[in-house]
């Protein structure tokens, strides 16, 4: 598992914003854990304790958690994820290739094409990406399967019986297609 901040500038406010970002290496399931202006100890802390609630119904174990050596990982943020038994490694900063790429992924399929204006719009706007990456978006090292999918779905032989559903997802943004039941 791996962390990592996002950026996101706000034009109309002038106001910067950072999204705590766990990836599971494994699986490439996604966790945006909170969003704030003014990221501290104390948030990150908290940010760990929301996400160790939420693991707390996995059925596999988690091993580690990779982080950066940034101040904002206080001794308090190691000791959440220490409890749950998962070793805290500190790497180089920008040294976690697979999180750097999801960060970049949100970036270009995401923040560079909408304009946030506001916290709780930043906060609907990745939950609701986060939602789309783990239960839909194809992933190369997972033999294309979404992060929350078990086997590829079945195969149809007579495409033409079959019509396409599209979803927009962010207003169109994104395009999710599934066949019609």
């Amino acid at each position: 598992m791996g962390d990592r901040r996002i950026q996101g500038e706000l034009a109309r406010l002038g106001l910067r914003l950072y999204a705590l970002v766990f990836l599971e290496h494994g699986t490439r399931r996604l966790h945006i854990t909170g969003i704030t202006a003014h990221p501290a100890q104390a948030w990150t802390a908290q940010q760990a304790r929301n996400l160790a609630a939420d693991l707390d119904t996995r059925m596999e174990p988690l091993r580690f958690l990779l982080r950066d050596r940034d101040g904002k990982y206080s001794a308090t943020f190691d000791a959440v994820f220490l409890a749950d038994e998962l070793r805290v490694i500190n790497s180089a900063p920008r040294m976690n290739a697979h999180c750097e790429r999801v960060i970049g992924t949100i970036r270009r399929e995401v923040l560079d094409h909408i304009l946030i204006v506001g916290e709780s719009h930043a906060r609907q706007v990745l939950a609701t990406y986060e939602s789309h990456y783990n239960r839909h978006r194809p992933h190369q090292a997972r033999d294309r399967l979404p992060p929350e999918a078990r086997k590829h779905p079945t195969t149809v032989h007579d495409l033409g019986a079959r019509a396409l559903e599209r979803t927009r997802i962010l207003g169109g943004l994104i395009n999710e297609y599934r066949y019609a039941t």
